[in-house]
């Protein structure tokens, strides 16, 4: 069995049909180097939605997460990374998967990031010896993608509009080009916005594919923050859209916009309150620096 074969029997975001495997995120990475005008993170524990976590803990404190989740959630095959922020934007997703990966070699490890800074990121990625990789990727084309992203702060500099989606485009595909060539397997994931992106999706389906991508996944927009006004898709959109990518890549058909810190087989029963010892009760909003 090849690894990405062995990726889609036991990971739940490769995998076709119910599912069996489950997950634990880790919500380790706080901080974010881009603006998307769909993103609203938070510190809650009652929304159901990427970006939104009940707290932040430090790599240290997710291994200890890691260590109960799998004494409830014996099904648990894939450690993730999927924010609230992006995790190249702070050392602690490599930090955790290093740790994880000492105790834990038995698990999957897979993150999830903006791609921003992927290609200076690349080397220490695949040392750390991750297994899959996913990079949102909302556009190709520098003009949509400006109407997607406010900015992004690079190198200390922050660029705003079309020059920030060129940079931003530019370092996703560089990233996932050097991520897959090293055999880790690339998830690209796609907003689907349709006053903004519908009839891309085809384009950045094939891109992605041509760059090394494996498998694709289309998330139905979530109206809010500065894209509150949008609509989200409805089935039959979703739907085309699938359709139209599954020309060029195999596409992932039963996403659940999870929390960052999710635990449990998605779509079933999720495992976090039994795990995470620490509670809120009011809402924190991040900022966007």
């Amino acid at each position: 069995m090849s690894k990405f074969e062995d990726l889609c029997a036991k990971h739940p975001c490769y995998s076709k049909g119910p599912q069996k495997t489950g997950r634990i995120h880790l919500p380790v990475s706080p901080g974010c180097n881009i603006g998307c005008k769909f993103c609203d993170r938070k510190v809650n524990d009652f929304e159901q939605r990427p970006g939104v976590t009940g707290q932040i803990i430090t790599p240290k404190e997710a291994l200890e997460v890691v260590r109960r989740a799998l004494e409830v959630g014996r099904n648990i095959t894939v450690a993730g990374i999927a924010g609230p922020g992006d995790t190249l934007a702070t050392p602690y997703a490599l930090e955790t998967f290093r740790l994880i990966k000492k105790e834990f070699p038995q698990l999957f490890l897979c993150m999830s990031t903006n791609g921003l800074l992927l290609p200076e990121k690349a080397d220490e990625i695949i040392r750390t010896d991750i297994d899959s990789l996913t990079v949102t990727v909302n556009a190709v084309d520098p003009v949509i993608g400006a109407l997607l992203n406010s900015f992004v702060i690079y190198k200390k500099h922050r660029y705003e509009g079309v020059e920030a989606a060129k940079i931003l485009i530019e370092n996703q595909l560089t990233g996932i080009r050097k991520i897959a060539a090293a055999g880790i397997s690339v998830k690209v994931n796609t907003v689907l916005v349709p006053e903004i992106n519908i009839n891309h999706i085809e384009t950045i389906a094939k891109t992605v594919k041509e760059a090394g991508a494996s498998i694709y996944n289309i998330i139905p927009l979530i109206p809010q923050f500065e894209l509150k006004e949008c609509s989200a898709p409805n089935c039959f959109q979703i739907d085309k859209s699938r359709s139209l990518a599954q020309k060029h890549i195999q596409v992932f058909r039963h996403c659940q916009h999870c929390r960052a810190d999710a635990i449990g087989i998605p779509g079933g029963d999720d495992l976090s309150r039994e795990v995470y010892v620490k509670k809120i009760t009011t809402s924190e909003t991040f900022s966007h620096g």
